[in-house]
């Protein structure tokens, strides 16, 4: 096939879902507005009667919405460090996978750091600690980080979009003038790809120990506290190496989504599928080992704090938890994609469904078991904390919005990487 024409077919394929809007999309979009509004009503009713409707309380004051801070930005991993470091590491099968990844991070470091919100009494205050920060706190810390890590995200995810951006300019029907702004007046000369190439290298450097610092930093939000099982330096590595390993499992999924719904076959196929599922068993044996090492340490030291967190993970009320995030997190993946025979895009689904549901158990568990068991043992019977209804509607609501912004911008541009994919071999555009 002479270039221009399979270079036409490419184009092809990768714009449908930009060109042709079907009834489904309407439908999807529908659904989703309406958890979404049905989890603002739940949190308007918790501006009104304070967090105590949450479940909050001593000495749990943080619940669901902490959780799931720490599993969005977790996931957020699955774009630009990973991406990032297949792109320097010169993998070409990575190719049509960059742009779904990327995505992925700016919008769960969005619903990531939305968490903060529900979790302020007075959210209108909120710029209250950037007026006056305590340089001292880690939460501040963390306010500087993600926002670093987010500017650089998104400006990783617009550079390799800019030569698409164009495209949509020359072919779209609709939305011109948008495009036509955002691709900066790209026309593809050399000069220009050169210019990009170089730009793109640069991010794809600094954004990793940008993205390490991140949930490094997440990390020590827990860490810096004298709370049993937080104390810690482990907390550090351990953290960034769960965030690549629930990265790469949101990853997949949304991969298989994507593949099935807008008929990416030919371009997220079984190489890219295989290659990570490869990269998932092998986080997932790296986050077997910093597991086993937090709770061996815990155990063998035998401090009377930490010995009743680790007893309620192995034996107490967190414990159907705890041996369901090891079984989710490292007996699933190591069953299903050891073996060949079942590493398949069927099987790389099903394990990185595990991955994610065993990875928000292990930030729950982190999170409520240790506040369940202050060093002061007087407050262990002053309540017990159970996730509310208010905390259920807008966890939901968040994974919903989640869905949408990827769905919208599904809707507005090439969810694969065109003109890489054009430079790409031909194996790895038939993703084989």
């Amino acid at each position: 096939m002479e270039a221009s024409a399979r270079d036409r077919k490419i184009e092809d394929s990768l714009l449908r879902h930009v060109f042709e809007t079907g009834r489904g999309f309407y439908l999807i979009v529908l659904a989703l507005l309406t958890v979404i509004a049905f989890g603002g009503f739940m949190w308007m009713g918790q501006l009104r009667g304070g967090l105590g409707v949450a479940g909050m309380n001593q000495p749990v004051y943080w619940g669901l919405y902490i959780t799931n801070y720490i599993f969005f930005i977790g996931i957020s991993h699955a774009g630009t460090l990973i991406s990032a470091i297949l792109r320097l590491a010169g993998a070409e099968w990575r190719r049509p996978i960059t742009r779904v990844a990327e995505v992925i991070t700016v919008v769960a470091l969005i619903m990531g750091s939305s968490n903060i919100l529900w979790h302020l009494g007075r959210p209108e205050l909120i710029y209250l600690p950037m007026i006056e920060p305590q340089l001292l706190s880690p939460l501040i810390w963390d306010v500087g980080a993600i926002s670093l890590y987010m500017t650089g995200s998104i400006v990783y995810l617009y550079l390799p979009l800019i030569p698409d951006l164009a495209l949509l300019r020359d072919r779209s029907p609709r939305l011109r003038k948008l495009y036509k702004l955002l691709a900066l007046g790209w026309t593809g000369t050399e000069r220009q790809h050169a210019r990009l190439e170089k730009a793109i290298s640069f991010m794809a450097v600094a954004i990793i120990p940008i993205a390490v610092s991140v949930h490094t930093v997440v990390s020590w939000t827990l860490a810096m506290m004298l709370v049993p099982m937080w104390h810690t330096a482990i907390f550090g590595p351990y953290f960034v190496v769960g965030a690549i390993f629930s990265g790469i499992a949101a990853l997949m999924i949304a991969m298989a989504i994507l593949r099935k719904v807008f008929h990416l076959e030919k371009f997220l196929g079984a190489l890219q599928f295989n290659n990570l599922s490869l990269l998932l068993v092998t986080m997932s044996c790296l986050w077997a080992y910093f597991t086993l090492a937090e709770h061996l340490t815990a155990w063998y030291g035998n401090e009377h704090a930490e010995m009743a967190v680790l007893s309620s993970r192995l034996t107490g009320a967190f414990a159907p938890y705890f041996w369901g995030m090891v079984i989710a997190c490292f007996v699933m993946p190591l069953a299903i994609l050891g073996p060949k025979k079942t590493r398949t895009i069927t099987g790389s689904v099903v394990a990185s469904t595990f991955v994610l549901m065993g990875m928000w158990l292990e930030r729950f568990i982190i999170v409520v078991s240790s506040a369940s068991h202050p060093r002061s043992q007087q407050m262990w019977d002053a309540g017990t904390y159970s996730p509310s209804t208010v905390e259920i509607a807008i966890t939901a609501a968040e994974f919903a919005a989640f869905i949408l912004f990827y769905v919208l911008f599904a809707k507005l541009f090439p969810l694969v990487s065109i003109w890489e994919v054009k430079e790409a071999p031909d194996e790895v555009e038939a993703g084989s």
